[in-house]
């Protein structure tokens, strides 16, 4: 009996351990942010007295909202990508030929009757994706997202006091201090 033309009830397994692994990756992540209500104090912002007081503030804070930093650098570069479709139409582009050669692949690529080992479609997308990101404005644009939401992040940290912070986490900001 063929089944010409129907569609899989099952991800291969490959993909299903991707899947799983990532979504254990991403809740591991965001399992560790600290509220939202402790990050956005307003009564908890003001000057720092000297400089060394702006770095170790700087240095805590980083350490105590490290997850909530990277969601908001995430969401700022996003933002502005929106500002410029054509990079973010590229980036989804290489994102899905990154899943389809890769990821998504469970058996070697075959081009004429020859087999294209993984190493070589790394090398390929690899050098295709930063090809793509030097030669547009992509890259740019990335570098500027990331540059905005950074200079969030640091201004944040700069004027947040860290009186008020619990830190369960006191080997992680000695550790940072050394």
């Amino acid at each position: 009996m063929t089944t010409y033309g129907t569609i899989p009830t099952e991800l291969p397994q490959q993909s299903l351990s991707l899947i799983v692994q990532a979504r254990e990756f991403l809740g591991s992540g965001l399992g560790s942010r600290r509220k939202w209500e402790d990050m956005i104090n307003i009564r908890a912002l003001n000057l720092p007295p000297n400089v060394n007081e702006a770095v170790g503030r700087i240095r805590t804070n980083i350490v105590f909202f490290k997850t909530n930093y990277v969601i908001v650098v995430l969401c700022l570069l996003l933002l502005t990508l929106f500002f410029h479709p054509t990079s973010l139409v590229i980036i989804v582009v290489i994102m899905i030929a990154w899943f389809l050669q890769y990821f998504l692949r469970d058996n070697p690529l075959s081009v004429y009757g020859f087999v294209i080992d993984r190493n070589m479609i790394i090398t390929v997308l690899t050098l295709f994706t930063i090809a793509v990101f030097f030669l547009t404005d992509v890259m740019s644009n990335i570098m500027s997202g990331i540059t905005f939401g950074l200079t969030v992040v640091l201004a944040h940290g700069f004027f947040r006091t860290t009186d008020d912070l619990f830190v369960g986490d006191e080997k992680d900001i000695n550790a940072s201090q050394c």
